[in-house]
């Protein structure tokens, strides 16, 4: 029975040998397929390493970290006192620190220096595991040890021993390699933390014990510490929905490379029918060819997926760098731009591509088993066969139509949002067909004389066969024009708000107070300086999610260009005079606050309770921001330095920068040109990685037809040769399949517009919305339309040429072949 089996199989294989381009369409199919998917879950396994390694850091666990009322740093002697009560805490100082290597005139990097005490760590915290591995004496003792990630050594071009050099001069400790810690993060002792950041006595928070914490022990009044809400600001959270997004477009991809498998496959499995039967008369068994037709799709997945599987890795590789840019200009996430693949990587990548391949191709394995052994000479009723097609497909839209409303009335959520944007789009991808039926029907009634009618007749006899290259089309042209219509809109809201936010010359961000007020001093020396705009900003959270608070002066320019999405007619007038304050729109959905709520701001001299009175936009930042009143800010945080300056002038801002630059020693100052060149770069990098995965897709899209038309090639022929025999000459065949085709593909491209519009919109009134916080103006760019409808032209007629060119060289002998069988 084995050695039957194996020659089973080696005859099936046969087919391969002698239809070596369908072998090839089969594999590069789920090749792309694996790759694309692959290449994006490397991606997100990458980033959500990064993120757990920062959520293990202290113990990754909600509410075990204390911190003070307003989020400031404070006084260690509050530490102090709780160790003498007996609680389980450990300081913790954390800050931004920009470093260069020691001896080198190169470019400054920034890192989050985090000084910690390694001997009070809490035991569930993955450094006090670390650090019994670690030689803490070296670490503490000087001139001690900077613990770094591996990735961040790398960023930076230093190795263990090297020695880095704060902006201000100052020599860190050597260098350590722990790969524990998340990327960006420089650690050191806390002793000399205080020294680097300029704050000497002062901590940050302070870390507790899982057990302890987790009775949430009253804290006493008199230090004005509380349970930090550390849940609200995980990274994993907040980039949920970019992740999700990739995973969206990668999965697209994904079934739109299953196309190609399904199309190839279906005409191997059509032309071994008759090889199928063959096999069953010479005795073959069914479980035999079971078997056999098991084995070739498994191996055919096997080398597919493990070509896939490399070239997602080197697709990872040459977007992760888009990866790292995206997350940090979105939400300020720190993620590795060195790429690890696990094995569970590996595994999940072949195993997603074994089973993509037996879904697309196992029904018709299966079909082909349950065929009968006698080989039937009767007509098959493709009419009937098409109308139950097209009844179940509709029936199943519809369905997808009712679930789409009901997840838009009652769900909500990210999740939904998603889910949403998935019954729509395959609601509409299976309604294509009966559509398309429709649409040729109408067609076929208005056309006049015998080929036009037989052309829009035999135009809806291919929808059988072409149904799953045009859904593949349809999915990947919406996708580009839903996505590229959201980047677009979003790419012209933040330039106009750009123009409106960035209204000064010039902005300087100085270091520390004493450096802030000697510019100050300097700039009204100045002849060329018109007006000076300090602001003074305050980390702390509202409704327990992360919240900046902007103190700013009194000034018309604010009234002038601040842009405003809701606000009362009196909106500046009470902020100045300190009874209301604006807050960012992020904030506001967040927090669920409308215009007159109160707004309850965490001070060092008490609650400071505000009128809303106003709502602005602030895309990009990640968290919360509040706008408020200097004049009432500065006697509830007098210790907090100037910390940005605006500058008004009607000279050269770019030489007043470097000169700024020149005579303070200050990296931090940029005209108001340079940052928008800047936000610009940015904002093209954070949306790469999107754009790239779309316009793969689109590509999958048309190799998918290429496949299907290249099979059909053969088998069109005894569709054609009728025609042929009453005149028609081979080249005016050609030019009649490549018309219907270019005809359905026309129809596909029309009626993928509106689903892009309902795809953009989705994106920007839900998924952006639970994403981000704010909502964009939707936009419509019909010249986008009309770019990519005539790219998805170009590419339908490249992958029609060779197809169509092999029905225009039919020689007459197999014309008149395709008779053989008439009986």
């Amino acid at each position: 029975m084995i050695r039957r089996t194996g020659w089973v199989i080696v005859t099936l294989l046969s087919h391969w040998r002698r239809h070596p381009l369908q072998l090839g369409c089969l594999i590069v199919g789920l090749w792309l397929a694996t790759a694309l998917w692959s290449g994006v879950q490397a991606l997100n396994q990458q980033a959500r390493d990064s993120y757990d390694r920062a959520a293990q850091l202290f113990g990754g666990q909600a509410g075990q970290v204390l911190a003070s009322a307003d989020g400031q740093t404070f006084d260690q002697s509050r530490y102090v006192t709780l160790r003498r009560l007996g609680w389980p805490v450990s300081p913790v100082l954390q800050g931004s620190l920009a470093v260069s290597l020691a001896g080198q005139a190169g470019s400054v990097e920034s890192v989050q220096l985090v000084g910690i005490d390694p001997l009070t760590l809490p035991p569930d915290s993955s450094l006090t595991r670390s650090s019994e591995t670690a030689d803490v004496t070296a670490f503490i003792v000087a001139p001690g040890q900077t613990w770094m990630a591996g990735d961040t050594l790398t960023r930076f071009g230093v190795r263990d021993g090297d020695v880095l050099m704060s902006a201000e001069g100052r020599r860190l400790p050597p260098v350590r390699r722990r790969d524990e810690l998340p990327p960006g993060v420089a650690m050191v002792d806390i002793g000399r933390a205080q020294q680097l950041l300029g704050l000497p006595g002062h901590v940050s928070q302070l870390l507790v014990a899982e057990q302890f914490a987790a009775q949430q022990p009253a804290i006493p009044d008199t230090l004005a510490l509380r349970w930090d809400r550390r849940e609200e600001a995980d990274l994993q959270r907040l980039t949920d929905s970019f992740h999700l997004n990739l995973t969206a477009l990668a999965l697209l991809a994904f079934l739109v490379g299953l196309f190609i498998v399904q199309a190839a496959a279906g005409l191997a499995m059509q032309q071994r029918r008759r090889l199928i039967q063959t096999l069953r008369a010479c005795g073959a068994s069914a479980g035999e060819l079971l078997i056999a037709l098991t084995f070739e799709l498994v191996s055919l997945a096997l080398i597919a997926g493990s070509l896939g599987m490399l070239t997602g890795y080197l697709l990872a590789g040459a977007l992760v760098g888009d990866l790292v840019a995206s997350l940090q200009g979105l939400y300020g996430a720190e993620v590795s731009a060195q790429l690890n693949a696990s094995w569970s990587w590996w595994l999940s990548g072949l195993a997603m591509s074994l089973a993509g391949t037996l879904v697309a191709t196992g029904g018709h394995a299966l079909a082909a088993l349950r065929q009968s052994l006698v080989p039937s000479r009767q007509a098959p009723g493709w009419m009937q066969a098409q109308r139950r097609m097209l009844r179940t497909l509709s029936t199943v839209s519809l369905v997808l139509l009712a679930l789409a409303a009901g997840l838009w009335v009652a769900a909500d959520g990210l999740v939904a949002g998603f889910a949403l944007l998935g019954c729509i789009l395959l609601a509409a991808t299976l309604a294509l067909p009966m559509l398309l039926a429709v649409l040729l029907g109408i067609g076929r009634r208005l056309a006049r004389g015998p080929v036009s009618q037989w052309f829009w007749a035999d135009g809806q006899q291919q929808l059988s066969r072409l149904s799953l290259a045009l859904m593949a089309l349809l999915l990947a042209l919406a996708a580009n024009i839903g996505v590229g219509g959201m980047t677009e809109g979003f790419r012209r809201t933040f330039t106009d708000w750009l123009d409106q936010r960035l209204a000064a010359d010039v902005y300087v961000r100085p270091e520390g107070e004493r450096q802030a007020q000697d510019i100050l001093d300097w700039l009204q020396l100045r002849a060329d300086v018109d007006d000076v705009l300090p602001s003074w900003q305050v980390d702390s959270s509202v409704d327990g999610w992360p919240t900046e608070i902007s103190g700013v002066i009194e000034h018309p320019l604010y009234a002038q260009t601040w842009p405003l999405l809701e606000a009362r007619a009196d909106a500046w007038r009470r902020l100045q005079s300190g009874e209301g304050a604006l807050v960012s729109e992020q904030l506001a959905n967040r927090a669920d606050l409308a215009l007159g709520d109160t707004l309850e701001l965490d001070t060092p001299a008490g609650a400071w309770s505000l009128e809303l009175v106003g709502i602005y936009p602030d895309y990009g930042n990640p968290r919360g921001q509040a706008l408020v009143a200097a004049r009432e800010f500065l006697p509830r945080w007098p210790e907090v330095p100037v910390s940005s300056i605006g500058i008004l002038g009607d000279s050269d801002p770019a030489a007043l920068a470097q000169a700024i630059e020149a005579q303070f020693d200050v990296r931090r100052v940029a005209d108001q040109a340079s940052l928008k060149t800047y936000s610009s770069r940015v904002f093209e990098q954070t949306f790469a990685a999107t754009a790239a995965l779309s316009t793969l897709t689109l590509g999958v899209a048309a190799l998918a037809l290429f496949s299907t038309l290249l099979g059909l090639a053969d088998t069109r022929l005894v569709q054609l040769a009728p025609l042929w025999a009453m005149g028609l000459r081979p080249a005016q065949l050609g030019l009649l399949s490549l018309a219907q085709l270019a005809v359905l593909a026309a129809l596909t491209c029309l009626l993928a517009i509106p689903l892009g519009l309902v795809l953009s919109w989705c994106l920007v009134a839900v998924v952006n919305v639970q994403a981000f916080g704010w909502r964009l103006p939707w936009h419509w760019f019909p010249g986008q339309w009309l770019q990519l409808v005539g790219l998805a032209m170009v590419a339908v007629l490249l992958a029609a040429s060779l197809p169509v060119a092999r029905i225009a060289r039919a020689r007459p002998d197999n014309l008149l072949r395709q008779f053989v069988h008439e009986g």
